[in-house]
């Protein structure tokens, strides 16, 4: 399961042996069933998660009760209430298994322990974490200026293997719009 990690992390920095053995010590596989909730809202979240297979997503209650889907990840990739987890503070927010997942999880600890053993560790994480916040930035701004037509067919055109994977309501309350919309929309592009 560390092999798709380390060729990730391979792809953007040098790793040397000991890396890599730092690597299998800190992340530990997990194999998690479908609709299993991971971490809470409510509670500080223990793990930084790699998706190794599977599909996971971060989502709230609104006012109403209703749940909102506000993240969505597929493999390979990085998952957590990423803020909460940094600053070890409460989450507003649940992480749950949409698919049966392999995942690598590290805590809080060991990931500061590895960065602080490694160079290579402490770089890629920097450059996660930057992701994570320009893909932030750029989410927020697609949802205030795209159709939501347009956000769907982004979505399909980058990441199309979610619709087979991911259940309608789930990807319409990540577009910001109800399951309708999104069954309207989609019946107009199939035409």
């Amino acid at each position: 399961m560390h092999r798709q990690l380390l060729k990730l992390i391979s792809q953007n920095v040098t790793l040397s042996d000991n890396d890599s053995d730092w690597c299998r010590q800190y992340f530990e596989p997990v194999f998690l069933p479908k609709n299993k909730v991971i971490e809470e809202e409510k509670k500080i979240p223990k793990y930084l998660y790699f998706i190794v297979s599977g599909f996971v997503r971060l989502f709230h209650y609104n006012d109403k009760g209703d749940e909102v889907t506000t993240h969505i990840n597929c493999p390979p990739g990085f998952i957590t209430s990423y803020f909460n987890f940094i600053n070890q503070t409460k989450a507003n927010e649940n992480l749950e298994c949409i698919t049966d997942c392999e995942l690598l999880r590290i805590t809080k600890d060991n990931l500061d322990l590895l960065t602080q053993q490694s160079k290579a560790f402490k770089d890629f994480s920097i450059l996660v974490f930057q992701q994570s916040l320009a893909y932030n930035d750029n989410r927020s701004k697609e949802l205030a200026s795209l159709t939501a037509e347009q956000r769907y067919r982004k979505l399909i055109d980058n990441y199309p293997h979610i619709l087979h994977n991911v259940p309608l309501q789930y990807i319409a309350s990540f577009l910001g719009m109800n399951p309708k919309s999104l069954s309207r929309i989609r019946k107009e592009i199939i035409k």
